[in-house]
Parts: structure tokens; C-alpha cells; sequence
């Protein structure tokens, strides 16, 4: 067992781990939101797609399925990270938020319940789809609606959530410095092995890394995205946060959504456009689906999404 393990145990006695073997576990459990019949059966799980900071399960009833996500003291993917636990209840408040504006609702899983002894949140199963890191592969495209799609959910986002009181969502604090440091200082740091990431990475980052002056203002733009804002932002808005449907697109993995800046949520998904080798005019033109809805402060935009 390791020691973040360990941690959890610890902190959570009561809390058991879900697993997709355990169907008898799953059972009770859903039973006691009222999520099942009671005659209702689990008859089984599925991975429903790769999570990065959650463990994330779809569960098979004879009559219908469900997803189910454990936030650990973990990020999922790299388990010898810690990670706040608490941003379940980040995610969930999230949904509450979205889930009064019908445009968001359309785009969002609908919020059933949230256990928090196990730590685990319930949602609507969306089906099976695929997110649009496929974006990133050349010759890969995405339709200029979809990119209106994704900024005009970006505009109700933060229209619809600018008058909200920011107390009475999750801080998220923890979170939000764990992302800090992998946005603001990790990828500038001497020492750190860009090469591992992506070969020849290291030589074009070394003219940044030695530049002082803009050393300085990521520092700064750092502490604007860990203070806190005038809007609901999700937080992580990149290709792996859009997921493809049946029913259209979806936005989902909100867990690090916090009360800030509404041009980071712009100008992470402006960056990962960019590198998607999406074409800048095209994307001025699907950022006006955004503009016609609200103001933007043009100049930080373009800082956040390392322009």
C-alpha cells in the first residue's frame, strides 16, 4: 500500500475503493440515493473512457447505466502525484451551477448524486464517445460550428454565473495551486527534462527559461489565475475535456472549475487550438461566438494562451 493510500484510509475510514469487480459493493451503494429500483440489478462495469484525475466507471443495470467518479488523494493517471480529494465536491457544484442555464444543461451530464463518505459522484451516462484529443493528430480537423459551439458554452458559462455569489461555491484552492504549478512554474524550470516530454522540447524552451522578464510576468499572470474572479470557470478547457456523442458535443471534467478569470478558460482553448494547428483566422471567427455574448480583456487572453 502506498503511502498517499495510506493517507486516504486514514482520513476516510469509512470510504472503500470502487472497483469493477466488486459488483456487490456497487449495489448498496446506489440504493442508497434511490438511484435504483429496488428490484433493480447491477450486472456489470465498464471503463468508460481514460481518466486523468478521477477513477471513472460506468455501471450496467438490467435497466440502465450510470458513470461513477472517486476523486483518491491522487491524480489518477500518475498516482505518485497527491491531489486534493475535495475537488469532487468542486466538480459537483459545477453541475449544480450549469444545470440552471439550458444551455449548459444540454452540453453537460445531469448530476444524480454524491456520496461523500466514498467520495463518489454520480451522473448520467452520456454513452459511448470519444474526446477530441484526435484534434492534435495532423491532419485531423475540427468543424468551425463545433469550435462556435465551444466558445458560445464558454460565453454562457461565464454570462450566466457573473452575478453568482463566489462564496458559496468550493474554493478549490488546493487544486488550483496543483495546476498552477504544472501551467506556471514545471514547464520553466532549469533542470526540468522537456525532452521527456517531447524530443527537442528542451533547446526551444531554453531561450524562455533564460528570459527573466517574462519569467517575471508569468509569475504575475500566475497569481491572477490563483486569486479568485468574477465568474465560474471550468478550469481545464482542452481537448480532453470535450467529449463526443450521439447527441452532440459535451463538456465534461470540470473538477478544477473555481471562481476566476473568464480569459483563462479563453485562452487555454485558444492554445490548444493553436496547437491543433487550427488556423488563427478560423478561430477569431469562432471567438465571436463568444464576443457577441460578453467582453473579453483582449491583451490577457492572448498571455494566457502563450501568445
Amino acid at each position: 500500500m502506498s503511502s498517499l493510500q495510506s493517507q486516504f484510509n486514514s482520513q476516510f475510514p469509512a470510504a472503500h475503493y470502487l472497483d469493477a469487480d466488486h459488483l456487490d459493493a456497487l449495489e448498496p451503494l446506489l440504493k442508497s440515493h434511490a438511484l435504483l429500483a429496488p428490484d433493480e440489478v447491477v450486472t456489470g462495469t465498464e471503463n468508460p473512457g481514460e481518466g486523468n484525475m478521477n477513477f471513472v466507471l460506468r455501471v450496467i443495470t438490467d435497466r440502465q447505466t450510470l458513470i461513477l467518479k472517486q476523486s483518491r488523494p491522487w491524480v489518477e493517471k500518475y498516482p505518485q502525484i497527491a491531489a486534493p480529494v475535495e475537488r469532487l465536491h468542486a466538480e459537483a457544484a459545477y453541475y449544480r451551477a450549469t444545470a440552471t442555464e439550458p444551455g449548459l444543461r444540454a452540453m453537460s451530464p445531469a448530476l444524480l448524486a454524491v456520496d461523500s463518505i466514498h467520495l463518489v459522484m454520480m451522473t448520467e451516462d452520456l454513452g459511448t464517445g470519444s474526446d477530441y484529443t484526435s484534434i492534435y493528430l495532423k491532419g485531423t480537423e475540427l468543424p468551425l460550428t463545433e469550435i462556435k459551439s465551444l466558445f458560445g458554452y464558454l460565453a454562457r458559462l461565464h454570462q450566466s454565473t457573473h452575478d453568482a455569489v463566489p462564496s458559496k461555491f468550493p474554493l478549490n484552492r488546493e487544486l488550483k495551486q496543483l495546476n498552477h504549478e504544472h501551467i506556471f512554474n514545471y514547464p520553466f524550470r532549469a533542470g526540468f527534462d522537456l525532452d521527456a516530454i517531447q524530443p527537442g522540447l528542451q533547446a526551444l524552451a531554453a531561450p524562455i527559461q533564460a528570459n527573466d522578464s517574462l519569467r517575471n510576468r508569468l509569475s504575475e499572470l500566475g497569481e491572477v489565475y490563483l486569486d479568485s474572479g468574477p465568474v465560474l470557470i471550468h478550469g481545464d478547457f482542452y481537448p480532453g475535456s470535450w467529449l463526443r456523442t450521439d447527441s452532440g458535443l459535451k463538456v465534461i471534467d470540470p473538477e478544477f472549475a473555481h471562481f476566476g478569470q473568464a480569459e483563462f478558460d479563453v485562452g487555454v482553448m485558444i492554445a490548444q487550438l493553436l496547437m491543433a494547428r487550427i488556423p488563427l483566422e478560423t478561430i477569431k471567427i469562432g471567438l465571436q461566438s463568444y464576443l457577441d455574448h460578453g467582453s473579453l480583456d483582449e491583451a490577457l487572453v492572448i498571455e494566457f494562451s502563450g501568445g
